[in-house]
């Protein structure tokens, strides 16, 4: 598409950012897309522009939601690591202390830990769950809780893509009486005002952007001649994403069901944002109003992520992981390698700087299914934030 003139509002001395979001549009090839920015606790970006759609009939808005996927993972964890800063958990305690079932198949020792940075080996059963059944919360949470962990806890990385959100999601649920997403827009959205939701109102999904270019995860598999139902990661050079993605629900229930999948909660895969209701959500935690700084830098130590991911391969080093967030310790999201966020598979990006004082998200609708971890339209934005900031960037 040709250039857009971007709508909202951002700082005179922003203004290096409105030009690069403008440029994603014609260097980038973007269909709709919006970032938000606080600093200081200021909000000096706020912009959108292009479409809703593929057919470019429904503008972008100001509150127009897309689903971050795996960027959900953020929203997440801070709904656990306020459990942990309030002890009411403890993070390096046994999952089965709070969920017993789950002790079952040599699982008695993973912690929560273990699984806030993708080190507990659960990463889905060994036998495929179809899609109506992933819809049961009850009856996916009881294969869980059978499942043997794919290699010994606490020995290896591999990404908890579709799991990490049941896992904590029903601790949080047996803990606090609870459902993750209810607790997420009780405690945390609706004080802040931030347009941030796990489980989405049938009125809400009419605010929805189109998946524009997404591929589906089984021709992803398809592609990478993985085998559907190993027995073992020895398998295959991709078994661990075929285990991962065979438990994925998003893609076949949104396929069947659009509306449902959205309505329903999966902590880890299924949130749906505005770019300011994600920012203001990040610029929550810069300001110290979700989690005591003293367990922010807790959860911003490294707990692995310079070997070889056993789901996603090596480019997930280039980050490594907290305790349930993405690191930049390599900077490739910008120049401070103490912030924590989370990406989401077609290039979505949150992240709060404490040193800076800055909460950040993008979001759009056209997927590119390579560049999760290090999006160029997401870099060319943040990057600009720095530089406005007078921090030099690579």
């Amino acid at each position: 598409m040709g250039g857009i003139d971007s709508r909202g509002t951002c700082r005179s001395d922003f203004i290096g950012v409105r030009e690069a979001f403008e440029r994603n549009f014609t260097q980038q090839l973007e269909c709709g897309a919006a970032v938000a920015v606080w600093v200081d606790g200021d909000l000096v970006v706020n912009l959108w522009g292009g479409w809703a759609d593929a057919a470019h009939k429904r503008p972008w808005r100001e509150n127009t939601l897309t689903t971050v996927l795996s960027g959900s993972k953020g929203l997440t964890s801070t709904c656990v690591h306020q459990l942990a800063d309030r002890g009411e958990v403890d993070l390096q305690a046994p999952v089965a202390r709070y969920w017993p079932e789950f002790g079952q198949a040599g699982k008695q020792d993973i912690t929560l830990a273990m699984v806030l940075s993708h080190r507990s080996g659960v990463i889905g059963p060994r036998e495929p769950m179809s899609w109506q059944q992933v819809t049961d919360w009850d009856f996916a949470c009881e294969k869980i809780a059978a499942a043997e962990p794919w290699w010994e806890p606490g020995t290896a990385q591999g990404y908890h893509m579709t799991t990490y959100g049941f896992i904590l999601g029903e601790v949080f649920r047996r803990v606090t009486g609870r459902s993750l997403g209810h607790y997420l827009r009780t405690e945390i959205a609706e004080p802040l005002g931030a347009d941030i939701h796990v489980g989405l109102s049938p009125a809400d999904q009419r605010r929805c952007a189109e998946r524009v270019n997404k591929p589906h995860m089984r021709d992803l598999l398809t592609d990478l001649n993985a085998p559907t139902q190993p027995t073992s990661l020895a398998d295959h050079p991709k078994a661990g994403m075929a285990v991962a993605m065979g438990f994925l629900p998003d893609d076949e229930i949104s396929s069947y069901d659009l509306n449902l999948w959205r309505q329903l909660e999966y902590p880890g895969t299924n949130a749906q944002v505005s770019a300011l209701g994600l920012a203001t959500f990040y610029n929550a935690l810069a300001q110290e109003k979700l989690l005591s700084r003293g367990h922010m830098d807790l959860v911003r130590e490294c707990q692995g992520g310079t070997e070889t991911d056993l789901v996603l391969g090596p480019r997930v080093a280039d980050h490594g992981w907290g305790l349930g967030y993405m690191l930049n310790q390599r900077c490739m999201n910008g120049p401070n390698p103490r912030i924590f966020g989370h990406g989401g598979l077609g290039g979505s990006f949150g992240f709060v700087d404490l040193e800076h004082g800055i909460g950040y998200a993008y979001v759009a609708n056209r997927f590119d299914a390579t560049k999760s971890n290090a999006d160029p339209r997401s870099l060319a934005l943040s990057n600009e934030v720095y530089s406005a900031l007078g921090v030099p960037v690579g």
